[in-house]
């Protein structure tokens, strides 16, 4: 059994280990692969992982052994699952291992904007304080989150996540979701429609997969119907914003703050609208990165792969 990594080291830059998956058939490992060498490197493959590295319609043509591909992420959209299917190899992701990092890093983005600790702490370091006139001061406006109301799209295992944090810190969370669970409402959650979503959310945030539906979900028109000062966060898809609108309605104070994980070209090209714009954060895609979670989705690939082999397939994206 031919195991073959397409882009390996985002997910174990060399502090977790590979022997478990070694231990599964022979195996091949790529740090990095450019799509003109996929072909080359994964054509006598019998399984192939990968987490952001594309496998198209043709790369798949190629590669007449084939049979499964575990994707190293929740998101599979870089694999053309129907063909896949039609060729019976099965497609597999990791749908549950970064829900606390991400609706973690969510309120991080979240409490980084209300206090902006990072630029309090650099002032402090420049001198500032020890010149101050007076015993304090801050640089930017502070914001207090209880009582103000929080609306998630996407009330999926994260967004879930990120709505019990806010509620614990005395938000309200409005929640917008394809298939809502009402055993999950009460006094400070409730599943509303995207427009009573927009309309009343003092923070939007975005935890929905990137569907034809949601692609371009916060445009210009969306933003309209939010109120003044809103702040949005998404660190969930690139695509679900329109970052020509973001931008604007940032630059022209419409949106008050905006915290994005994500764009819609990874690595982010430098003429990405939302670096021209005021009051924005922008991380390298690190939502889901904590050690803890990549050991996650490291074991859980792994009970993928195995419940393959023994021709039990779990997470299959591609029934």
């Amino acid at each position: 059994m031919k195991i073959v990594i397409l882009d390996g080291y985002t997910l174990n830059p060399g502090d977790l280990s590979w022997d478990k998956l070694k231990n599964l058939g022979d195996v091949e490992i790529y740090d990095r692969t450019p799509a003109e060498l996929t072909v080359e490197r994964i054509k006598d493959a019998d399984i192939v992982l990968t987490n952001k590295s594309p496998i198209s319609k043709k790369d798949m043509e190629q590669c007449k052994n084939l049979k499964f591909i575990s994707v190293l992420a929740t998101g599979y959209n870089i694999v053309e699952t129907a063909y896949a299917k039609e060729r019976n190899i099965v497609v597999s992701n990791i749908p549950t291992y970064g829900t606390a990092s991400v609706g973690q890093f969510t309120i991080a983005l979240l409490l980084e904007i209300c206090h902006h600790i990072g630029e309090h702490s650099r002032s402090v370091k420049n001198g500032d304080w020890a010149e101050c006139k007076d015993w304090t001061y801050w640089n930017y406006p502070l914001i207090e989150l209880e009582g103000k109301t929080m609306g998630i799209i996407g009330y999926g295992k994260i967004g879930q996540k990120t709505g019990q944090i806010a509620q614990a810190m005395g938000m309200k969370v409005l929640a917008n979701a394809s298939h809502p669970n009402p055993a999950l409402e009460s006094d400070t959650c409730r599943y509303v429609d995207i427009d009573e979503l927009m309309e009343n959310s003092d923070v939007v945030v975005l935890h929905c997969p990137l569907t034809p539906s949601t692609s371009g979900i916060i445009n210009k028109n969306n933003i309209a119907k939010m109120k003044d000062g809103v702040i949005i966060i998404n660190d969930s898809r690139g695509p679900l914003i329109v970052e020509e609108d973001l931008r604007d309605a940032l630059n022209s104070g419409k949106v008050a703050y905006a915290a994005c994980d994500v764009v819609s070209t990874e690595p982010i090209r430098t003429d990405n609208p939302l670096l021209s714009a005021k009051n924005i954060i922008i991380t390298p895609h690190i939502a889901w990165a904590p050690i803890e979670a990549r050991k996650r989705l490291m074991d859980y690939t792994i009970e993928n792969i195995q419940k393959f082999i023994e021709g039990n397939p779990v997470n299959v994206v591609n029934k």
